[in-house]
């Protein structure tokens, strides 16, 4: 999705964070490939406490859908104990264009 692709179209952005056994088990690779599969854009990093931490942005049934992959899904060996999401909030268009991993 492009920016010029948002015209029209009900637009969120929305801040998470994930925790639990979430690094080094490949869980920003897959996240980045999720939110290329569901056209969304974004981006997911590390941090220093263990998380993982991104911002994805898109139509809004595709961010929901983002939201309960990132809750329950993510990487095949991770083991999720909790989501947050926070700064939810409609935006006119895309912020930012394609899903990367920031270091």
């Amino acid at each position: 999705m492009s920016a010029g692709d948002s015209a029209g179209r009900n637009l969120v952005s929305v801040d998470f964070e994930i925790f639990g056994h979430v690094q080094g088990v490949c869980f920003r690779m897959y996240t980045e490939k999720e939110g290329l599969r569901l056209g969304l854009v974004g981006w997911v990093k590390n941090t220093y406490g263990g998380t993982v931490v991104g911002q994805a942005q898109g139509p809004a049934p595709l961010v929901e859908e983002m939201k309960v992959w990132l809750s329950k899904e993510g990487s095949p060996s991770c083991r999720i104990t909790r989501a947050s999401f926070t700064n939810q909030r409609s935006i006119d268009k895309l912020e930012m264009s394609g899903f990367s991993t920031r270091f």
